[in-house]
């Protein structure tokens, strides 16, 4: 029998993807007689509006929406080379789908642990298709580049004739360290991937955006791959529910993930990378191996009921590990001087 969860550091526990509990708050989010499509072009034009592009097109992965940009700024260049971050998550956790299906090329660019830098694309010689771009760099704790950096890395791509494209998956957790709205970050790049379940906790699915032209031609390899679901509209409305009960509290999450990681630090035991989060997702290192950390983890959820992240990386150094924790609604639950205390006990 599995534990009783009853509060969560865990940004996708069972505390909020309940089925009965999101059935309930998706039936109250669409009248009766809603027709089947209308859910899902309401979302497309909601999130385009939202990232002030002229189009965007639902895909049912965050996968397919990334392959399908990558693909189709290739053949418009011509070109079948992309750069991006050699920690990008479409290499590390998406196996080379870009090479095996598309044929494309990843150029590796910058420090695999620190963020892509203007000198650092100055190394690179080769004609490219895009500069992919992830905001934020989620296997480095979640570190953003400032505003000019992002601005002079965007304009270097299009200098050469390369598109660029935003790796959004946490655009909505990045938004509040810029203060800047939405449309204005995306309006950096030719086309942008949102997700539709991390931070605003949907259950799955993805948008991708951009002009009308590429979304056109992205809609073509939408269906190539088998991502034009005729009856996406549970996918739809979950994401809508997120967009307008969970997105407007991401400045709420930052605040929360700053007290958290200030705790963790003042206690001495671990530190946060960064030492203050730009985003409410942060990786939190340990002076323990990784299987001493789960079963830590393990033993205080059957202790306490509190669930935390039970995934621990080693590090490069023996005997250490680290963990990642995103800040959401459950977690606002913990208070900062609790969790440090937790995480004391991760040994």
């Amino acid at each position: 029998m599995a534990p009783e969860i009853r509060r969560s550091l865990v940004l996708h526990s069972r505390l909020r993807r309940d089925p009965h509990a999101l059935l309930r708050r998706m039936l109250d989010r669409i009248p009766p007689g809603t027709e089947p499509d209308a859910p899902v072009e309401e979302l497309e034009t909601r999130i385009a509006e939202l990232l002030g592009k002229p189009a965007a097109l639902f895909f049912p992965s965050g996968t397919m929406a990334q392959q399908t940009a990558l693909r189709v700024h290739a053949d418009r260049t011509g070109r079948r080379t992309f750069a991006a971050h050699p920690q990008n998550h479409v290499t590390l956790w998406e196996q080379q789908g870009y090479s095996a299906v598309h044929h494309l090329v990843h150029r590796p660019v910058g420090d695999p642990h620190g963020l892509i830098t203007l000198a650092d694309l100055g190394q690179v010689r080769e004609p490219l298709s895009a500069l992919l771009l992830e905001l934020p760099q989620r296997e480095i704790g979640g570190l953003l580049p400032t505003w000019d950096e992002l601005e002079a890395q965007t304009g270097w791509a299009r200098e050469r004739g390369a598109a660029a494209h935003l790796d959004g998956a946490r655009l909505w957790e990045a938004q509040p360290f810029y203060g800047r709205p939405h449309a204005e970050i995306a309006a950096l790049f030719d086309t942008v991937y949102v997700s539709l379940y991390k931070a605003v906790e949907g259950v799955r699915g993805a948008i991708l955006a951009g002009d009308r032209e590429t979304m056109d031609v992205a809609s073509v390899w939408r269906t190539r791959l088998g991502g034009a679901l005729p009856d996406a509209w549970p996918l739809a409305v979950a994401a809508l529910v997120g967009l307008e009960e969970t997105l407007p509290r991401m400045g709420e999450f930052l605040d929360h993930a700053r007290a958290v990681a200030a705790a963790i630090n003042a206690d001495g035991y671990a530190r946060t990378n960064p030492e203050v989060p730009q985003t409410p997702l942060f990786h939190i290192h340990l002076p323990a191996a990784g299987e001493a950390v789960s079963a830590a983890a393990r033993r205080i959820l059957d202790e306490t009921g509190v669930q935390l992240p039970s995934h621990a990386r080693a590090a490069s150094e023996p005997g250490r590990s680290s963990i990642e924790v995103t800040i959401g609604v459950t977690a606002l639950e913990v208070t900062p001087e609790e969790v440090a205390e937790l995480v004391r006990r991760l040994r």
